[in-house]
């Protein structure tokens, strides 16, 4: 699975995910600076603190977490450009499945 998204206010981004620290009263001090800094520096980090995989998945029927890890990067997306064929992946796996 692959997600792409579009941050268009990586401001409202971070302020809600820096309120939802604010919210962990059980958190340490220690730790609540660390993720303060992190979500402040990076919104990717503010993201990943606001969206559980596993709230995701967890009401997919057939469907069990194993793993999830995030990776970010700035990048231009062009809905129109041809690099972004996102069926494209899907095709070659399906023939090498012998589906397609």
């Amino acid at each position: 699975m692959e997600l792409v998204l579009e941050v268009e206010d990586a401001e409202a981004v971070t302020k809600r995910a820096l309120d939802r620290l604010a919210g962990e009263i059980d958190m340490p001090d220690e730790e609540r600076v660390h993720a303060e800094a992190a979500v402040t520096e990076d919104t990717a980090e503010a993201l990943a603190y606001l969206v559980d995989p596993f709230d995701l998945v967890s009401e997919v029927p057939g469907v069990e977490l194993q793993q999830a890890s995030w990776s970010s990067e700035r990048i231009e997306y062009d809905p129109d450009s041809p690099a972004w064929d996102l069926d494209e992946d899907d095709d070659d796996d399906e023939e090498e499945d012998g589906i397609g």
